[in-house]
């Protein structure tokens, strides 16, 4: 018996939903969905919604474009990821926030995970791996579009845990003297998944906060981490809507 097969329930598209093309973004976070949402309906019209997926229908091109989120967390990450799959996504780019490690990283900061370790649970399920890994191949053209525009990044390893208030002194000296460069709650399971379901997923992060001095220091309203999100946002609109 196949693995799909022995699964009680499998992610299914249902008549009512569109299919997708081949890029989606994934977004955890309310507000830069809804900002992400507004971008796309200035050039095309939602025709879909439900509590995890918004599909906008591109006038010029007739494509249609999926916004999904928002998802806290590894478990609500993935269910969403595997609709996103079963709706015929193909590359999946997640755009979240991260706390920094290093003391060169300030809220506001870009950074593209190439490695992430898992301390969540979800991973599991799927690989018996500690560590996944994003697509090569999106990562590079990421990349390339960052640098492009004149986007500065910074790419490294990161943290997946599924218990923010469970990030001890002792864990996040460890993982910074590896120079882990920040922990977030989705990637780990995300590259994992994705991996899983032979697509093609990789990651935006925004330096949030701060943890690299042993004590929390959030920068949620300072100016450069707000600007970096509207970037960010703009940046990945224009990735999404670029010819293939």
């Amino acid at each position: 018996m196949s693995e799909l097969s022995s699964c009680l329930i499998n992610p299914k598209k249902s008549r009512s939903e569109p299919f997708i093309d081949s890029t989606a973004l994934l977004i955890p976070i309310p507000g830069d969905l809804q900002r992400t949402v507004r971008f796309f309906k200035t050039c095309g019209r939602l025709l879909f919604k439900n509590p995890m997926v918004q599909v906008v229908q591109i006038n010029d091109s007739g494509r249609h474009i999926a916004l999904a989120g928002p998802a806290v967390g590894a478990p609500q990450a993935v269910m969403i990821l595997e609709k996103l799959v079963a709706l015929g996504a193909k590359r999946v780019v997640f755009f979240g926030w991260t706390g920094g490690l290093q003391k060169d990283l300030s809220p506001g900061d870009i950074i593209l995970p190439d490695e992430a370790i898992s301390e969540e649970g979800t991973s599991r399920h799927y690989s018996d791996e500690h560590r996944s890994r994003p697509s090569f191949k999106l990562l590079q053209d990421l990349k390339k579009s960052l640098e492009t525009e004149r986007i500065a990044y910074r790419q490294g390893s990161i943290w997946t845990t599924d218990a923010p208030y469970r990030e001890t002194i002792h864990k996040v000296k460890s993982f910074q003297a590896q120079g882990i460069l920040g922990v977030e709650m989705e990637v780990s399971a995300l590259f994992t998944v994705g991996a899983f379901r032979g697509i093609e997923t990789a990651a935006v992060l925004i330096v949030s906060d701060d943890l690299s001095g042993m004590t929390w220091r959030h920068g949620f309203r300072e100016s450069k981490f707000l600007a970096a999100r509207k970037q960010v946002t703009r940046f990945l609109y224009h990735f999404i809507l670029r010819p293939s």
